[in-house]
């Protein structure tokens, strides 16, 4: 694990003036080895690089960008558990990532309280309620806990009737493959009566490595099904063929493009932010470069509302 810019700018050929990053901040650089070596050498502006370094823009104080911009806070009704929409509740089963993304919505949520002690109570609560049919597990990310404590998990899931599809969402598989490489929890996945779904996190082919094909392909083995959710981010994927390269190698490698994301707007992050009218031509012009199911759909999440919102053209875009 790399949280140092030293170790960073000699592994990418790039010095600390070449950056101009800043570590006076309280969220600090971490990135994995393995995601760090997917990083063109000496390329100030490299798209993956970008999404990792902290800059001086993250500084800059911007109306509408707030530290809880999805409302999770206002639908955390137990440490742990945020349930913002019909059928299904979301636990932060940990705090921990196994990278720091520049653009992460959650990147000033109170962690304290995604604990494995206050599970048994967001447990309880989702089988009291038996309007939920779907838990998803993120965090922080799910997959940065150990094996055996996942497994405890999801036997304890199990064990709510009226549940029946667990969804996982984790940006390990592609920043960490050999972290979530744990036989033991897909083989009990793979046995489980629920339907389990992996949404991996990805934002650009670049992150995709020989490494990330093998481990998708030993989980499309145990019957899981995998799909990916991406960000818009400004001066990383923000262009039609960078996103028609993500989809195209992501179906390669056996995922499904699900969700692109409007940037959430978070404190710090407002220099990633593509306008919507931009973001609508740019999936105009991917629908006419791919077949529909290489098309993610484009969401923006609104506080409050009780799902994802579909991005459609102003009539200025027309």
């Amino acid at each position: 694990m790399i949280h140092s810019l030293t170790e960073l700018c000699d592994l990418i050929g790039l010095s600390a003036a070449d950056l101009g990053c800043d570590f006076q901040t309280d969220f600090p650089l971490k990135v994995p080895k393995h995601f760090a070596l997917q990083i063109e050498k000496h390329r100030p502006n490299d798209p993956l690089l970008r999404q990792i370094l902290p800059g001086l823009a993250e500084k800059t104080v911007v109306e509408g960008f707030s530290l809880d911009p999805v409302g999770d806070l206002k639908a955390n009704p137990t440490p742990s558990l945020i349930h913002k929409y019909q059928g299904r509740a979301l636990l932060i089963a940990s705090g921990r990532c196994e990278i720091h993304c520049r653009y992460c919505f959650r990147r000033h949520f109170p962690y304290q309280q995604a604990k494995k002690q206050h599970w048994q109570t967001a447990l309880e609560q989702i089988a009291a309620n038996p309007s939920i049919e779907e838990v998803i597990l993120s965090g922080g990310d799910p997959l940065s806990l150990s094996q055996n404590s996942l497994m405890e998990l999801l036997t304890k899931l199990e064990q709510i009737p009226h549940l029946t599809t667990l969804r996982i969402h984790s940006r390990t598989p592609v920043v960490a493959p050999n972290r979530a490489e744990m036989p033991l929890l897909w083989q009990l996945l793979k046995a489980s009566r629920l339907h389990i779904v992996l949404v991996i996190h990805c934002n650009h082919a670049n992150e995709l490595s020989d490494e990330t094909a093998r481990l998708f392909q030993t989980l499309k083995a145990t019957n899981i099904t995998l799909l990916n959710q991406s960000v818009l981010l400004k001066g990383v994927n923000d262009n039609v063929t960078t996103l028609a390269q993500l989809s195209k190698k992501l179906f390669q490698q056996g995922v499904l493009p699900y969700y692109c994301h409007q940037l959430d707007k978070v404190a710090g992050a407002a220099h990633f932010e593509v306008k919507n009218d931009q973001a609508w031509v740019l999936f105009d012009q991917l629908r006419q470069k791919l077949p529909g199911y290489l098309v993610p759909r484009l969401v923006t999440e609104i506080a409050g509302e009780p799902y994802k919102t579909l991005i459609f053209p102003t009539q200025e875009s027309h």
